[in-house]
């Protein structure tokens, strides 16, 4: 009887290894979540957001979210390039800034920068104005010696004749907006006039417009006039090839669409 009632106590203290099954569940997640991070330094971000979704779902039931930074560059890539994914993120910002023209749009802009072209080479001022077609529209680029005296804002009246010619291929049905801007070099300006180069960027665009709009076939509704002073420079300020280039007169023509909406 002794012996039997023995082994029955012995039974009772017998080892409950039921708690190994969770145990190893849990430290199998744990190895998977230390992979994971391990492997961020050399996955890229969208990689990333998937896999912090997934593991969301896991331990935060779907609730939260891993706060992402940024990962770690390839350690190759990065003591060669230590700003490339500064620089990366800049120019995937200025594409998605830049805006595209449809074909119709394009096209019918492209025919307005043929005819201008044209004028441009019957004077020969191909030294002294440019065109450009871009996202935002058509650019027409005047050199200010075109039109203006050094450090002065009225159109010269010997050259108020190109700027009248110049309104004509302005005139279009339906009309567009038209943005008219001056600007200038950093070289400093304090005459009886005008006390800074904003001042005197303001007034060069205004007469310009001003002598423009004396076309009877366009609507000042549509135009208007900015001053950048020495702030959106295209050339060097330090070489005087430079300066010549920052002192202009932009004339932008925009999409239809975009008047339209306007």
């Amino acid at each position: 009887m002794s012996k039997r009632r023995r082994k029955k106590r012995g039974e009772k203290h017998g080892v409950n290894e039921s708690w190994l099954l969770p145990y190893s569940d849990l430290m199998t997640l744990l190895l998977a979540l230390f992979i994971v991070l391990f492997s961020t330094s050399m996955m890229d971000a969208e990689k990333f957001q998937q896999m912090s979704q997934v593991f969301n779902g896991i331990f935060l039931g779907g609730t939260g979210q891993i706060d992402y930074q940024n990962p770690v560059e390839n350690d190759d890539h990065s003591k060669d390039n230590p700003n490339a994914g500064e620089t990366s993120e800049q120019e995937n910002e200025n594409q998605e800034e830049e805006p595209i023209l449809d074909l119709e749009e394009q096209k019918e802009l492209e025919e307005i920068q043929a005819k201008i072209n044209s004028y441009i080479k019957e004077n020969k001022f191909n030294n002294r104005f440019a065109t450009s077609l871009t996202g935002e529209g058509l650019l027409l680029t005047i050199r200010d010696n075109v039109l203006f005296e050094s450090g002065k804002a009225e159109v010269r009246e010997e050259d108020e004749i190109t700027a009248r010619e110049l309104a004509k291929f302005l005139e279009m049905d339906p009309p567009r907006n038209i943005i008219i801007s001056g600007h200038t070099d950093n070289v400093p300006i304090q005459n009886a006039h005008f006390s800074s180069n904003w001042e005197l960027s303001v007034m060069r665009a205004i007469n310009f417009m001003k002598i423009l709009l004396e076309d009877k076939n366009l609507d000042p509704r549509w135009f208007s006039a900015k001053g950048f002073g020495e702030y959106q420079p295209v050339g060097d300020n330090s070489t005087a090839a430079g300066r010549a280039q920052n002192r202009r007169v932009e004339v932008l023509i925009l999409p239809r669409v975009k008047s339209e909406e306007k």
